[in-house]
């Protein structure tokens, strides 16, 4: 018998106040799996991954995310619109609630832990209402083996039960759904939403807030690779910039698909042991890590699948937020374990709907700060109802949503890691070229993945490099498999005044956008922004 089947037998939740449950714990993902279906809660696809729907919620609710202002973070907490304040005492009474209705049900429960790097591992004691929800959990957090089950005494508490509904106007929420963070009592609350991101994104933004407070420790919304040499390149990047294609490189190792930390002894480490991916489109020649991944063990949330349970990946009747959660050991050229040294190079990812921004550049520290607290992307017709025309978007550090402290702080400490290390920043424009979005056309992936190869090769360290003349980007002149016209975003377009009145328009954005960091900002990460408008 296993020390897991044996731990299985003897688990209670009483203490918690959680009573009279039947608790299954630790199960593996094949008995998940088969729960999930049993429950008819899911289907298994013709790949032999399981295919769940999330229900009414599809995707993150930023204006439901609530921090707890007590005396641990009253001071600290960049408080506002991303990090809304909770009443202790609300907080108390939401959670016996949650505990009630959690008692006398059949639930899940897990031991994992994030943070790949021992000295900073958080451990997590999960506590699932439905079986899906709990192999995410398997797939997304890494998994203690059997000595470390033994001794397993958690750091935190994750409570979620997507049935359970607040009333707004009693339990202090704006609506049914929230998720809260408690960062004296350690306790994470996750209800009326069967959204699974939600569980992984409430751990990395307590992380967010104990790894800098504590730890003297960067938290980064980036995925990371390590090559022959032992190199570490580190990708930031919002959601559809291609943080996870363009990090998956054959001719280098996989540290960690969107989570890490950057310690003071210039180690990178994942804080997570999976990936969770959108499949918007998916194809096996564009992304073939992320497709091949796609078997039994992965968990594919709001696709839609034919009579022969095929995935219909083109097929957004659901939501443009189609995903695949898998363990990282679902890729083959991964790093073991998931944490990489000697950082040399940094990428920021955007997707320019406008064609202004070059397709690579290099950045001085101030523009790297700069461009970190801006987190620039555009969203694009159809990614959002009601959006008909090219957006710009700025979510600071690339990760706002998540970041608990005021991002000059996040921005700071990458800039004296930056010098400390001697590393490279290059800002990577994964969007359009010849024009803004519907006159253009998208970067072609194999240009960027040769910018990039070149970038780590050290094939531009020694490059002529031209200046971009409103936001003061260094730009190559030349670079391998890529053509010089492409290098140029204006030399793309076919009018040149149409392209100085974008480039002027975005460059204004950026400014409008920066004003509420120019108290915060010093001199060298204001002489960053764009150079005229």
């Amino acid at each position: 018998m296993s020390l897991q089947t044996q731990i299985a037998k003897t688990i209670s939740l009483e203490d918690y106040g959680i009573k009279n449950a039947t608790v299954h714990y630790q199960l593996s993902p094949e008995e998940l799996h088969y729960e999930t279906i049993e429950h008819g809660l899911g289907q298994e696809t013709k790949s032999g991954a399981l295919a769940i729907n999330t229900g009414e919620f599809t995707g993150r609710s930023p204006k439901d995310r609530f921090i707890v202002k007590d005396e641990v973070t009253r001071e600290k907490v960049w408080w506002g619109p991303v990090n809304i304040p909770f009443e202790p005492g609300k907080f108390d009474k939401l959670h016996k609630k949650m505990l009630d209705y959690l008692s006398h049900k059949e639930i899940y429960a897990r031991d994992a832990y994030a943070c790949a790097e021992k000295d900073y591992q958080l451990n997590i004691r999960v506590i699932n209402e439905y079986p899906w929800s709990n192999m995410f959990a398997y797939n997304m957090f890494l998994r203690p083996g059997d000595e470390e089950l033994r001794n397993f005494k958690e750091d935190w508490l994750i409570l979620n039960a997507p049935g359970f509904k607040a009333n707004a106007e009693e339990d202090g929420t704006r609506q049914e759904n929230f998720a809260i963070l408690n960062f004296s009592k350690k306790i994470a609350l996750i209800g009326g939403t069967g959204y699974t991101g939600e569980i992984k994104k409430g751990i990395f933004s307590a992380l967010n807030f104990i790894l800098p407070v504590y730890k003297n420790t960067l938290p980064m919304h980036c995925s990371a690779n390590v090559g022959e040499e032992g190199d570490t390149a580190i990708f930031f990047g919002l959601s559809g910039t291609g943080k996870t294609t363009l990090s998956a490189d054959p001719k280098r190792k996989l540290i960690g698909d969107d989570e890490h930390g950057w310690a003071s002894e210039n180690t990178i480490f994942n804080f997570e042991g999976g990936c969770y991916a959108k499949v918007i489109n998916l194809t096996e020649e564009n992304e073939p890590d992320i497709y091949r991944a796609i078997k039994p063990g992965a968990i594919l949330e709001n696709v839609i699948l034919n009579d022969e349970k095929e995935v219909d990946f083109s097929d957004t009747s659901i939501t443009q937020n189609t995903r695949v959660s898998y363990p990282i050991d679902h890729i083959d050229n991964i790093q073991e374990p998931s944490v990489g040294e000697n950082p040399k190079n940094i990428f920021f990812l955007t997707a320019d709907a406008f064609g202004v921004l070059p397709p690579i550049s290099k950045l001085t520290p101030g523009q790297a700060a700069y461009h970190f607290i801006s987190g620039y992307t555009a969203k694009v017709a159809g990614t959002e109802a009601g959006i008909n025309e090219p957006l710009p978007s700025f979510s600071a550090c690339f990760g706002a949503p998540f970041m608990p402290l005021h991002p000059t702080e996040y921005a700071e400490m990458l800039s004296a890691k930056m010098k400390e290390a001697g590393v490279n920043v290059w800002l990577v424009n994964t969007g359009w070229t010849g024009g803004p979005y519907g006159t253009g056309s998208r970067m072609k992936l194999k240009y960027t993945r040769a910018m990039i190869s070149a970038a780590l090769d050290g094939e531009l360290d020694d490059a002529k490099f031209n200046t971009h003349n409103v936001f003061g980007l260094q730009m190559p002149v030349e670079c391998p498999n890529v053509p010089s016209e492409v290098l140029n975003p204006r030399s793309t377009w076919e009018n040149k005044e149409d392209y100085d009145k974008k480039a002027g328009e975005l460059a204004d954005s950026f400014k409008t956008n920066f004003e509420k960091f120019e108290n915060y900002a010093n001199d060298e990460i204001m002489a960053g922004g764009p150079t005229s408008s």
